[in-house]
Formats: structure tokens, sequence, C-alpha cells
């Protein structure tokens, strides 16, 4: 199968646009779960999406409280080295131990780090991960520079390839760029959260920087199938029940939006979610976006946009849908 490829960040891997998402993996129990998932069901969704071509999947120490780890390192195991795709994981969220929905804190303690490297090793399987990111800023007072500086001790003593941030600014980004590169950032970006395009996509561009973007489908409403009715149908630790954007009048706005990107996907002959996807990917300094399912048909509800180049008259229409619905905020047209 041929695959587009993109390069992410200054000598970085080669990755396919769309990665495959474990956040759901977690399963619920913990305060920003999706509600019960099946393990079987994670792994049949994580095979049907490296079938499809898919070369990176991407999770975290803190989904499911380390399940979601736990589960992708089964995946892993059921292959052999040259199947398996690159493995992409996150730090920096620490639970207490015995409440499994008080909120995690955001420590990056060069100590703390360290220790949640070998545990995510541990749950993995693998001795060496592809890309390591920091969740997200530090809260408890450390300065980045030392958190990044363990970092790259990680990556020195071959624990880590290459590392990277999530969440983010230009100000942190710059100060970790001082002590050595930054491999990727991975903000939250899409057609109803457009934040990234005003300050950190451009900053990444210009200094070499990957960008894999998180939640380009906005957690489902940039799907088709997805309406406000079912809001109330989720499970009660589904997190997406506390988000605003699930809830009027934030609602009705997106779901305009996703109604509106509906001609798009129709003169491409996908969906709405591919064309959600490949529209974070026409943004110049995008490399990658993350892409979650709980099931393997929902794979194939984006993978679509694996090849999907949007033109000047599908962005165009697209920014005009942006402004008509009054959904989120931010840039509108690349």
């Amino acid at each position: 199968m041929t695959r587009p490829m993109r390069t992410l960040g200054t000598g970085g891997p080669a990755i396919t646009p769309v990665g495959f998402g474990a956040w759901a993996a977690g399963g619920g129990g913990w305060v920003f779960g999706w509600g019960p998932q099946d393990d079987q069901e994670s792994i049949a969704a994580m095979r049907r999406a490296v079938e499809l071509g898919v070369t990176w999947i991407d999770t975290a120490a803190v989904y499911g409280l380390g399940h979601s780890e736990e589960v992708v390192g089964r995946f892993l195991s059921e292959l052999s080295a040259d199947e398996r795709p690159l493995v992409f994981t996150k730090c920096g969220l620490v639970w207490p131990e015995g409440d499994r929905h008080a909120m995690p804190a955001r420590v990056l303690h060069p100590d703390s780090i360290r220790r949640e490297c070998e545990r995510s090793l541990r749950r993995l399987g693998i001795e060496r991960i592809d890309l390591y990111q920091f969740h997200w800023p530090d809260d408890s007072g450390v300065p980045v520079e030392d958190s990044w500086g363990e970092m790259t001790r990680l990556m020195d003593e071959g624990k880590v390839r290459w590392g990277g941030v999530s969440n983010f600014d230009g100000a942190l980004l710059a100060r970790c760029e001082r002590i050595r590169h930054v491999q990727s950032l991975q903000p939250p970006f899409s057609p109803i959260r457009r934040e990234a395009a005003a300050e950190v996509l451009p900053w990444c561009r210009e200094h070499g920087t990957g960008v894999i973007c998180y939640s380009p489908m906005q957690a489902g409403l940039l799907t088709d199938a997805f309406t406000a009715s079912r809001v109330s149908e989720m499970a009660r630790d589904d997190w997406r029940t506390r988000s605003a954007d699930f809830h009027p009048p934030q609602i009705d706005r997106n779901l305009a939006l996703r109604d509106a990107l509906r001609p798009v996907a129709q003169r491409h002959g996908v969906t709405v979610a591919a064309v959600a996807v490949a529209w974070t990917l026409a943004w110049p300094g995008v490399t990658g976006a993350i892409v979650g399912a709980r099931r393997p048909e929902q794979v194939d509800g984006w993978i679509g946009a694996l090849g999907l180049e949007l033109d000047t008259e599908d962005l165009t229409a697209i920014a005009e849908s942006i402004v008509a619905s009054g959904a989120g905020a931010g840039p509108n047209h690349p």
C-alpha cells in the first residue's frame, strides 16, 4: 500500500498524516474517561488502523491510569518487529493512589519524569519510547529547563528516541528549544478549536518542530452520526458530559458547522470526519492528526483523511461555514 508520509520535525521520523489515538482505550472509571470500553475492541481498532496503513499510535500514562498503555502493549506483543507502529506516549499527569476520579496533578519534576518513563516502558513492553511528550506544563513550581533537561538525559540514555511536548505555548517551547530541539508539539486543533493556528503553529513551523494535533474531530462532534440527543445517552463517567462543547449553546453551533461540512465530504466521496481531519492537515506546520476509535468500523469512518487533500475551494467553503456557524474561536483559513 502506498501511504503519504510526512517528516515529524527536523530530523524526525516519517509518519503517516493520521495516527491512532488510544485515549478511549483507557476505559472508564477515571476522571477523563470515555465510559466503559472493551479491551479486545480497542485492540481490534488498533489492528484495523495499522492494516489500513497508519504507522503510529499515541497514548499517555494517565489514560485509564495506566490501562491504555497496557492495552497498547498487548497489541504490540502480537506484532513482529517489522510490523510494529511507532509508539508515542506522555508523562507529567500524576494521579493519587486510591482515588481514580481525582484530578491528576501536573508534575514535571525530573525524578517523576524518570519514574513515569520506566513505568510506561514496562506497561508498553518496549525498550525505547519513540516519542515521549510532556502532557501539560508543570503546576508544581519546577522550572521547565529542569524538566526538559531530564528529557534530554532520557534521550541520551536510549530510553527515549525523540522528545516532545503537549499543550505548551510559544514561551515554554522557546525555553526548551534553547536546551535541545523540541521534536514535536501536540496541541488541540480542529475546525471548532482553532487557537493553535494563531501562535504555536507558526512558531513550530519557524523552528522545525513537528505538530501532531489532537481532537481534530472535536471528541466526536464532527462526525456524521453525532446528534445532540446522544449526550444524554453517554455513560455517566464520560468526560464529554461535562464539556461546554456538548451543551447549548455551543453544541448547536458545533453541529451547524458539522452539517455545513457535508457538501465538501460529498464532493470528495468521504465522511465529514475525514474532512475535519484533512482540514487540520491543510495548515502549514501540521505534520499529523491523532484520531481515536473505539471499534474497528470507526477507523473506516476517518481513514479517508489519510490521502485527502482539500483544495482552495474546499478551504474557502469551510472558512465561510465556520463564520456562519459561530462555532469555536481562532483563525479559520490556512
